[in-house]
């Protein structure tokens, strides 16, 4: 956030499409960066930034390999604009820590509509009074997930998550032995239906990566082959 506003970076390679974004974001109350690749969308990428959108194809360095980056760094969401609707182009996106996707051409009202709805996902809820250190604290194993850092807490080191990450994993704790299907997961974190089987199935496996999981024998997630997944 800068000058009270929320602050989001903007990369595409066509000035038509970065100048739209621009109109529309401003009005609609939000303090713009711009960058016309990849690359330069790299070297504006702040801590004050609190959403990246991303054209998947640009030159110099793809919106993907853009946000690998950026995602290695800063925890803000990040949204990628693709030509294609399709579940494998989605899928990347999602490997590489994206939080939500626009296919183009794209209304302006849809655009908002998404863009509101991310930064309202990835707003921290305010509380009343700071809570104690253990109310942050949901016990999985030998490990926690941090509520207040989105982070995992496996022998005194810390492993960030992705906002979409965090609230599967939040997801499942709060909601042991309940099997999630695929479909259940993705309606509880994105507020609407399911974009295919295989989004959800790398979010796990991201996880199940960050927890130290074995995917063949998972001590922490485990999968109810043909319906879901839970946590005991």
């Amino acid at each position: 956030m800068k000058d009270g506003k929320k602050q989001i970076l903007i990369a595409d390679d066509e000035k038509e499409i970065r100048d739209i974004l621009k109109i529309l974001l401003s009005e609609a109350g939000y303090n713009i960066l711009c960058a016309e690749d990849g690359q330069a969308a790299l070297e504006l990428a702040n801590q004050e930034t609190d959403l990246y959108i991303l054209d998947v194809n640009m030159p110099r360095l793809s919106g993907f390999a853009a946000g690998a980056e950026i995602r290695k760094k800063y925890d803000a969401p990040i949204v990628f604009l693709t030509a294609y609707s399709g579940e494998s182009d989605k899928v990347m996106g999602f490997a590489v820590g994206a939080d939500d996707y626009i296919v183009k051409p794209f209304s302006g009202a849809e655009l908002i509509m998404r863009v509101k709805a991310i930064l309202r996902r990835s707003a921290p809820k305010e509380q009343a009074q700071a809570p104690k250190a253990a109310e942050n604290l949901l016990m999985l194993g030998d490990l926690y997930l941090d509520t207040a850092s989105q982070a995992i807490i496996k022998e005194g080191e810390a492993t960030a998550l992705t906002y979409t990450e965090f609230k599967i994993l939040e997801l499942l704790l709060n909601n042991r032995k309940r099997i999630f299907s695929l479909e259940q997961i993705y309606s509880s974190v994105w507020d609407e239906n399911a974009v295919g089987d295989s989004a959800i199935m790398v979010h796990i496996k991201n996880i199940r990566k960050k927890l130290g999981d074995d995917s063949r024998n998972p001590r922490y997630i485990k999968t109810a082959w043909g319906r879901g997944y839970y946590v005991d």
